[in-house]
């Protein structure tokens, strides 16, 4: 079997958004402390979901999370939880709701004792990203070392759906490692 050199990754399919995610976003360095919320939760709500589901429905979960200021999110009651709940285009998961209000809360204790999230979150690859090469997508792990670590750290400071593959998915999306397959020109 002889590798395509000039074939991107195939799992965006003839999808414009999925393909647009791709080419701009996906596995491109983020260190914008509003964007790396973002994925955060956007990779929390994808949790037994595809995430064409979920990129579906940014701009909608931009608009229903105050386009993710965290010190908003932080200070979300009873009233406005429910008032998610009903909102039909996001994704009405309860405990997924309010681990977002919950995690803006631990993001801002993380801000504070680093100066920003990022300063934080780089540091479990090292401040810079880690170059994979897989050649077909069955080469593209799950989770690694570095999202255990991250998992552990982020879940012992409170932060919830932080599992170990969601973590290496927040590390996909934050160009924290770069999982595009060898001849993908986005590589």
């Amino acid at each position: 079997m002889s590798l395509d050199l000039h074939a991107d990754c195939n799992w965006p399919g003839e999808d414009a958004l999925m393909r647009a995610y791709h080419d701009e976003e996906w596995g491109v360095p983020l260190h914008d402390d509003r964007k790396l919320f973002e994925f955060m939760v956007m990779d929390a709500f994808q949790a037994g979901l595809s995430w064409r589901t979920i990129l579906y429905k940014r701009e909608n979960f931009r608009r229903a999370f105050d386009n993710y200021e965290v010190e908003k999110i932080a200070l979300y009651g009873e009233d406005k939880i429910q008032s998610l709940m009903q909102d039909a285009s996001i994704v009405r998961n309860q405990a997924k709701i309010r681990a977002t209000v919950g995690n803006a809360k631990a993001f801002m204790q993380v801000q504070a004792e680093f100066g920003t999230f990022d300063n934080y979150i780089w540091q479990f690859t090292g401040g810079g990203t880690r170059m994979n090469h897989p050649t077909c997508n069955a080469e593209i792990p799950a989770k690694s070392a570095e999202s255990d670590a991250m998992s552990k750290d982020l879940l012992k400071r409170g932060f919830k759906f932080v599992g170990s593959t969601i973590c290496y998915a927040f590390m996909q999306a934050a160009g924290m490692v770069n999982d595009h397959l060898e001849g993908c020109r986005h590589k």
